[in-house]
C-alpha cells in the first residue's frame, strides 16, 4: 500500500469514527479503504438534507433522521414535539449551577466527547463551564415564549429557537462559558481567551461552532460563540477549515 493510499484510508475511517458508525468495532492492521469510501459515501449521501425530511399534511417539514450525528435541525426542518433521544447522558465536566437537570446531559457520543474536549482545556490552563445542554421540546418553548414576550417575536427568533428547531432537543448540542464571562452566553464570550480558545480546538473533539459570526443569513440565527454541537472530528474539521455552516456542508451531498 502506498503512503498516500494509507492516508486515504486513515482519513475515510477517521470519517467514519467520527461519525459514530465503526462505534463498539475494533480495527486491526489496514482498512479496507475501497469498503470504507462507500461507507462514508452513503452516511453523508443519506443525511444530505433533501433526503432527511417529511413534510405533515399541513405542510410543516419534519426531519426524519433524529439519531445521525449530523441531523440538520434549523428554521425549516423540524424535530417532532415528541422526540427525546434515547442515549442521554450526563457528562462529567463542571457545570454553571448545581443540582441535577435535563440540561445537564447529552446524547451519549457527544457526551464522551465533551469530556475529552474539557480535558484538553483544562491541560492548557483554560477552565470551560457547561450551561445547558439538552431540552426538550417543552423547555424550548417556554424559553422561547419568554424572550418573544420580553423581546417581541422577530428579536427572539434571532436569538432563541422555536419548539422543534432547537439543536437542544437532538442531545447533540452544548451551551459554553466560563467564569471569565460571568458563565453568560452572550457574543462578548468570544473574545474571551476561553472562547478563543474554544472556536481553536472544538474541531479537534468532533465538535463546530454551530452559529458562526457572520454566518447569520445562512443558520438564521444571531453569532452564538457558546453554542457548539457535535458532529465528529472528521466532519467538524472539515466544515471549520472550510469555514462553512452545516446547512452548506450537508447541501455538497444532495
Amino acid at each position: 500500500m502506498t503512503t498516500t493510499t494509507r492516508k486515504r484510508t486513515n482519513r475515510l475511517a477517521a470519517l467514519l469514527l467520527g461519525a459514530g458508525l465503526l462505534a463498539g468495532c475494533t480495527m486491526t492492521g489496514v482498512v479496507d479503504a475501497t469498503a470504507h469510501a462507500a461507507a462514508a459515501s452513503t452516511f453523508l449521501y443519506d443525511n444530505a438534507a433533501v433526503r432527511t425530511i417529511t413534510k405533515n399534511a399541513a405542510g410543516k417539514t419534519f426531519v426524519t433522521n433524529m439519531q445521525s450525528t449530523v441531523v440538520l435541525v434549523n428554521k425549516q426542518r423540524n424535530l417532532p414535539s415528541t422526540y427525546v433521544p434515547a442515549d442521554l447522558v450526563k457528562p462529567n465536566v463542571p457545570f454553571s449551577f448545581a443540582g441535577s437537570s435535563p440540561k445537564k446531559q447529552m446524547r451519549s457520543i457527544a457526551a464522551g466527547a465533551l469530556e475529552k474536549l474539557f480535558a484538553a482545556a483544562k491541560k492548557d490552563g483554560i477552565k470551560l463551564t457547561a450551561v445547558s445542554g439538552y431540552r426538550s421540546y417543552a423547555t424550548q418553548k417556554a424559553i422561547f415564549d419568554r424572550n418573544k414576550a420580553i423581546k417581541g417575536a422577530a428579536v427572539a427568533n434571532k436569538t432563541s429557537a422555536l419548539p422543534g428547531q432547537s439543536e437542544h432537543q437532538t442531545g447533540l448540542a452544548m451551551d459554553i462559558s466560563s467564569a471569565s464571562a460571568g458563565y453568560a452566553l452572550e457574543a462578548s464570550f468570544g473574545d474571551t481567551k476561553e472562547g478563543k480558545w474554544l472556536a481553536k480546538h472544538a474541531a479537534d473533539y468532533g465538535f463546530i461552532i454551530r452559529y458562526g459570526k457572520g454566518m447569520e443569513k445562512l443558520t438564521g440565527y444571531s453569532y452564538e460563540p457558546w453554542h457548539v454541537r457535535y458532529v465528529g472530528v472528521y466532519i467538524a474539521k472539515e466544515i471549520t477549515n472550510k469555514h462553512l455552516t452545516l446547512e452548506q456542508y450537508l447541501a455538497q451531498y444532495n
